[in-house]
């Protein structure tokens, strides 16, 4: 947390100090929990002063929330609390409206201390660094926080899965996301798990990228974020607690809680199949969570809008119920949550889905883009970028989330290239997602004009809608006839399935068109004759909101 951190008695128990973890010689599980639980005590106060610690005239902070994950207490009248810690706990504070936390060069807040008396363990020998020993618990280990205007409506970037594999990727999370996002006039950003792509060593060259976007900047952690030589879950976060802190807390924004999950359950290194880089993993939230997620909506006023963001989907349209795709236990989470206004966010998928959840469909649960979309797969554009468009079809990107009190939109924004609401083209030809064929024609041959008369009566009019669900509403005008209905199915978007075919040099061996959630289709009127004709096609999204586009059909004789 360097200076701005929660401040104790010592300042190398601090997180963010960035020391290697000490030598020890004890076995691994046994070092993770070596010391009896401790009580952590102090005081949450207002820095008055600015230095971010507790000056003469700082009073504390009453009815302020503290938690170590699981138990969350308040503050007193004077902001004192106590907490029971254990070895490897995080203690944190929650943001409460009107205040923020400190914030360090890189706009990471610093709100939290990881309890690790002795350090991550030295065995098992793992790749990147750990926590350095802490020691005892400080005398008084105190949280400050100061006074910040925060209006009821406000807008939240929500990044998910940049996933840079390389320092040459990590130049095109960049050169796209990061640049389109300058000048933002957005409250906060959060990321939503996967932030590097297994080499944790590249934290900080990305931190320092994000923190130019110049706004606070929160993080959990994805599959890809783990300490992949860890024996279980409990040392699976090392260094992502080394370099942000809590891996799971929560904050509350203008009249809205946020709740920062991880449910990434790491089932240890020696699941671990031949060859691969690291071990099996679920999606679960785990009691202790769910115990924390009840603990701090106990008080939380029932009418006020809670958003929950984690990394593994609580559904997805894609695997089923796939363990490592969708979360085990989020009925447990949804109970939590009824009754209540709620959005969930997720990544991990690479798609974009809307789904509708719990009891007659109240909870709203959107999987985002990823900044990385096909992780970075596809041809260069002009300035040496990979394309990277994922593989339901939507460009990469990411999410601009809009809260007006209890209500909210989205909004999905590409991350280079032109910001458009869908794309349109023609499926004419029964075999253009060959690859064989893809690599003898061009897209615009295969997903455009001009079409034969012969061919019309077999040609779909294809609209991906890139932020569409099953409350999308797609409709298409042939020709200035009537409207029609367009008809949503699930299947390959055929522009990034010619994309992929043509371009499997560049594209990442796993990575394929997968059947998208949001593909509306119409076939194309069978007396459609030779001519120029105008297909315009018009859209109400998930929040009502109307977006139009139109493509232009050629129709030969021949």
């Amino acid at each position: 947390m360097g200076e701005q951190g929660p401040h104790a008695t010592r300042r190398e128990a601090v997180i963010g100090l960035g020391a290697s973890a000490a030598a020890l010689s004890l076995p691994a599980r046994a070092q993770a929990r070596t010391e009896p639980p401790a009580t952590a005590s102090g005081v949450v106060f207002e820095d008055l002063s600015g230095t971010g610690r507790r000056q003469a005239g700082d009073p504390g902070l009453p009815g302020i929330m503290i938690s170590n994950g699981r138990d969350v207490v308040r503050t007193d009248a004077d902001g004192r609390y106590a907490l029971p810690v254990a070895d490897g706990d995080a203690v944190f504070v929650v943001k409460p409206s009107g205040f923020r936390v400190p914030l360090d060069a890189d706009n990471l807040p610093r709100f939290s201390y990881v309890h690790r008396p002795n350090g991550t363990p030295a065995e098992p020998r793992m790749r990147f660094r750990g926590l350095a020993p802490t020691g005892p618990l400080p005398a008084s280990l105190d949280f400050p926080l100061r006074r910040a205007a925060e209006p009821a409506a406000f807008d939240v970037l929500l990044f998910t899965d940049p996933q840079p594999e390389t320092t040459t990727e990590l130049g095109y999370v960049r050169d796209t996301a990061v640049t389109r996002t300058l000048g933002t006039q957005a409250a906060f950003g959060l990321t939503t798990g996967d932030i590097m792509f297994d080499d944790l060593a590249l934290y900080p060259r990305y931190n320092r990228l994000i923190g130019r976007i110049g706004i606070p900047w929160w993080n959990i952690g994805g599959n890809h974020d783990l300490n992949f030589e860890a024996p279980d879950n409990g040392l699976s976060r090392e260094t992502y607690k080394c370099v942000y802190g809590a891996p799971h807390y929560a904050f509350v924004h203008g009249d809205v809680l946020f709740l920062m999950l991880d449910n990434v359950n790491y089932l240890g290194a020696a699941t671990a199949p031949p060859a691969a880089r690291g071990g099996r993993y679920e999606g679960r939230f785990g009691e202790r969570q769910l115990a924390f997620v009840e603990n701090v909506l106990r008080d939380w006023p029932r009418e006020r809008l809670v958003v929950a963001a984690m990394h593994i989907p609580l559904v997805t349209d894609l695997g089923s119920e796939n363990p490592a795709n969708v979360t085990a236990d989020r009925d447990g989470l949804l109970a939590l949550l009824e009754g209540r206004p709620s959005l969930s966010v997720a990544g991990h998928t690479h798609t974009t889905e809307h789904h509708y959840l719990g009891r007659d469909g109240e909870h709203h649960h959107h999987v985002l883009t990823a900044v990385s979309g096909s992780w970075w797969s596809g041809p260069y554009d002009r300035g040496g970028i990979a394309c990277a468009d994922s593989r339901d079809g939507t460009p990469n990107g990411y999410h601009v989330l809009s809260i007006a009190g209890a209500r909210y939109t989205t909004r999905h924004v590409a991350a280079s290239g032109p910001d458009r609401a869908m794309r349109i083209c023609l499926d004419s030809q029964f075999h253009a997602r060959d690859a064989e064929v893809a690599r003898a024609h061009t897209v615009a041959e295969l997903l455009g004009s001009p079409i034969a008369a012969d061919a019309v009566a077999s040609t779909d009019l294809v609209v991906n809608v890139f932020d569409g669900g099953p409350r999308t509403r797609v409709g298409v005008r042939f020709a200035g006839r009537d409207p029609v209905p367009m008809e949503r199915v699930r299947r390959p978007d055929p522009f990034v399935a010619q994309v992929y075919a043509r371009n499997a040099e560049t594209r990442k061996p796993w990575v394929k068109a997968e059947p998208s959630s949001h593909i509306w289709v119409a076939r194309l009127p069978a007396d459609l004759g030779p001519g120029t004709h105008r297909a315009d096609v018009f859209v109400i999204d998930e929040y009502g909101r109307e977006a139009r586009d139109a493509l232009i059909i050629e129709v030969t004789s021949a």
